[in-house]
């Protein structure tokens, strides 16, 4: 029989071989889980606040992401010093840090890309400086400035900056709108620097309606964002390695006519197809357009949109499209993953351009087949 003291003496020693085991287990899984995660793949960082991280639904956009590039077939390690989202999000790392500006990113960012250093960054910033109405005039250069920093300490990586999504209060939107405003021109000054930077416009992709609170995305939202993710990706050579899949040519059959709107009855074997033009920003010297090509009342395969500037613009960076260009006249073809379009379904590609004194809209033709 044990005394009271040899009870008391069997409980410590329970208690610290109970403790021992829980450390020896934490240190043998742990590992395990890091390796599952770095799959030796190209090492991916989503950067940003809340709506990197998944606030409302978690994981957020990085779930339709990951299964996009799971589809593709491409081999990603997700990379950062944060951790969360749901069994069906394959690499839960990240670096999304919720209510987080600008210049706490910036204030960290060197550190993280010399633990984590990643092939490519996804940069969804800015939402913070919004709604905590911080020093707004000067969130540009913040933007600038962290893009900078981002460049210094990984010259070689892909840095893909998004403009932030929506929000419904109606005063927070509008500034939303006039920093995105800025954030095509910083782009653009980086690429003319010789710095790997792409521009990914998101917030025409969301709606208020995509809005779960107002401010975070539904998982709805969530996934617009990840398909806007992953078709930037795509368009941009070795941002995320290459799949196994071989691409549609974006060139059109000789046969293809053009058709600058849809024919309500085509030809038998025909196949017709329209694009609209719209410049989507505007600054000194430089611009954005966007353009949308639409299937008519046949499915295609493939498109090619065709145009003439007029008043002596250029581009200069383009995504979603394969764009050439001989003196003024532009051709732009679909890549791999767009051109493909059932009956009356549209797609959209986009581009950075330079202007000198006007810019006027050109006519747009569309072949397709």
């Amino acid at each position: 029989m044990l005394t009271l003291t040899n009870q008391r003496g069997w409980r410590r020693w329970t208690r610290r071989l109970t403790t021992a085991l829980l450390v020896a287990t934490v240190v043998v899984t742990a590992p395990a889980v890091a390796r599952a995660e770095s799959n030796g793949g190209v090492r991916v960082m989503p950067l940003g606040d809340s709506i990197t991280e998944g606030t409302q639904v978690p994981g957020g956009y990085r779930i339709g992401l990951w299964q996009r590039l799971a589809a593709g077939r491409y081999t990603i390690d997700f990379v950062g010093s944060q951790y969360n989202g749901p069994a069906s999000l394959g690499d839960h790392d990240h670096e999304g840090h919720p209510g987080w500006r600008i210049d706490q990113i910036d204030a960290n960012i060197t550190g993280w890309l010399r633990t984590f250093t990643p092939r490519t960054v996804l940069l969804h910033i800015g939402t913070n400086d919004v709604l905590q109405n911080y020093n707004l005039s000067g969130a540009p250069q913040r933007l600038s400035a962290l893009i900078d920093h981002i460049t210094a300490a990984a010259p070689n990586a892909e840095v893909f900056v998004a403009t932030i999504i929506p929000l419904s209060n109606s005063g927070q939107e509008a500034a939303a709108r006039t920093f995105n405003a800025s954030i095509p021109g910083i782009v653009q000054s980086k690429v003319s620097s010789g710095k790997h930077v792409h521009l990914v416009d998101m917030h025409s992709k969301l709606t208020t309606a995509d809005l779960i609170d107002g401010i975070h995305p539904t998982a709805t939202g969530y996934d617009k964002m990840a398909a806007a993710w992953y078709a930037a990706l795509q368009s941009v050579p070795g941002s995320i390695g290459q799949g196994p899949g071989t691409s549609p040519s974006p060139s059109p059959s000789p046969s293809a006519s053009p058709s600058p709107s849809p024919s309500p009855s085509p030809s038998p074997g025909g196949a017709g197809c329209s694009a609209a033009y719209a410049v989507a920003g505007q600054w000194d010297g430089g611009f954005q357009a966007t353009v949308t090509v639409t299937a008519g009342s046949s499915a295609i395969s493939s498109w090619t949109v065709g145009w003439r500037f007029g008043d002596g613009q250029t581009v200069t960076q383009s995504w979603n499209a394969t764009i050439s260009t001989s003196g003024a006249q532009v051709t732009a073809g679909n890549v791999g993953y767009n051109g493909a379009l059932g009956a009356g379904a549209s797609t959209q590609f986009g581009f950075l351009g330079t202007w000198n004194g006007a810019n006027g809209v050109p006519t747009l033709t569309c072949t397709a087949s």
